[in-house]
């Protein structure tokens, strides 16, 4: 399965500026076994293969990677030690040295046969749904805020106003229009208006399945501040942070061509005999970019029936061996196609996106200037008129202009001065050349 998580499209966003609703918002550690919202034999057994992977381990040690308080790894140190599935080899400072025992070992391998996880401890399906209720986007957003989203692009203000009041409803987006008009661009930058962390675990436990949510390739981890008004700006401290949860940027997800219907549903991992979330799952309180809509492996038509319920109602149900269970759909799914909506869906799923937006051409000043900045960018030095100059090459080839033309080219005409030894520069030549080979 292939993520693309758009974390160089985020950078415009200032770190620091992150925030969490308040600290409340936090779920303390568990330090307890009565604290912790999973079954207690369900640490036992991260915890064995923990050890049992490693040869030798700590309390400290126990702690970092299940991601529990040092009270709780040191309450199941003494649980497995007081029936003898460890043995303490020696100190070290204050921390006991210790590995499996014999009856450790056949414990390690009899439960290998049903449980072969070996990493943060997860939490409750309960908790998690509860959670990402809490994280429900709550987007402010004016003209004003948009262009600074957008600063890096060209975008008209009748174009911002569309997606705007799109992004207040957090509803499904219809993103379309003739190739490349700039829909996937303008989508991969509509997380830029949100400002604060979310809280995403490391992986979830249902009737003693473990599902892996939380992804560091996806889920870009930041460093937050309180929101509140008392402790406003100042920084939280993480011994008071359950550790399960990750503190993330909202993600974003983005699947295009290769999208098949096994990836919207759990994906069981032989390795370690647990599941991967979907898409859906990983995104929840971001959004999900289908690109390229209509291409996919799966048809339009099984991707709009498996989620025609989860847009409407914001439900989504998965199945695992002890039957379907339900998850919270809070995303944004935003649809990019320049297929007519009409070719993909009928009246019934469209209805569910309610908000539906035509990408078109640009017009001529709007193209010289994508021209100019996309030059600058790759540092080509343009000769006098040649924004103009490629403006009517485009036209003699295409009936209208499209935001691609100026990268296309110019990226052209950079590998052919490469290739010939020269220094890449913008010419009526080159121009002429480039056009020549990307146009049919």
């Amino acid at each position: 399965m292939t993520l693309r998580s758009k974390t160089t499209e985020r950078r415009g966003t200032d770190v620091s500026a992150t925030r969490l609703i308040a600290p409340g918002f936090l779920p303390p550690p568990p330090d307890r076994f009565d604290e912790i919202d999973i079954p207690e034999q369900t640490l036992m057994d991260i915890a064995v293969r923990q050890v049992y992977l490693r040869s030798t381990c700590t309390i400290h040690g126990l702690a970092s990677l299940m991601k529990l308080s040092l009270a709780l790894a040191e309450g199941i140190f003494r649980r497995l030690n007081d029936q003898q599935y460890l043995e303490v080899r020696r100190m070290t400072g204050d921390d006991y040295v210790f590995s499996l025992s014999a009856a450790g070992r056949r414990l390690a391998l009899e439960r290998a046969a049903t449980m072969r996880y070996a990493g943060p401890a997860p939490v409750s399906l309960r908790a998690y749904t509860e959670m990402v209720r809490r994280q429900t986007a709550q987007v402010l957003v004016n003209r004003e805020g948009l262009r600074r989203a957008f600063s890096d692009i060209i975008v008209s203000d009748v174009l911002l106003d569309a997606i705007g009041p799109a992004l207040i409803s957090q509803s499904a987006l219809f993103l379309y229009g003739p190739s490349g008009t700039g829909k996937t661009t303008i989508a991969e930058r509509l997380l830029r208006v949100y400002h604060d962390a979310v809280l995403v675990p490391w992986a979830v436990e249902l009737d003693g399945q473990i599902i892996t949510i939380g992804d560091p390739a996806v889920h870009e981890q930041v460093e937050p501040v309180y929101g509140d008004d008392e402790r406003s700006g100042s920084r939280f401290d993480y011994d008071h942070l359950d550790n399960r949860w990750m503190v993330t940027r909202r993600p974003f997800l983005g699947v295009g061509g290769e999208l098949v219907t096994s990836m919207l549903d759990l994906q069981k991992d032989d390795m370690t005999a647990t599941f991967t979330a979907p898409l859906q799952m990983k995104a929840n309180n971001g959004i999900l970019l289908i690109d390229d809509f209509g291409r996919q492996l799966m048809s339009p038509r099984d991707l709009l029936n498996r989620w025609i319920v989860p847009l409407d109602r914001r439900v989504d149900f998965l199945s695992l061996g002890s039957g379907k269970f339900d998850i919270p759909f809070e995303l944004m799914v935003v649809f990019s196609t320049n297929m007519e909506p009409q070719e993909l869906a009928d009246d019934a799923f469209l209805r569910r996106i309610p908000n539906k937006i035509l990408i078109e051409p640009v017009d001529g000043e709007t193209f010289d200037k994508i021209f100019h900045i996309v030059a600058k960018a790759v540092g080509m030095e343009c000769e006098p008129g040649a924004a103009e100059f490629c403006r009517e090459l485009c036209l003699r080839h295409s009936p209208d202009l499209r935001p691609c033309f100026p990268r296309d080219l110019c990226g052209a005409m950079r590998s052919i001065a490469l290739y010939e030894g020269r220094r890449p520069a913008v010419t009526r030549a080159a121009l002429e050349r480039a056009v020549a080979s990307y146009f049919i």
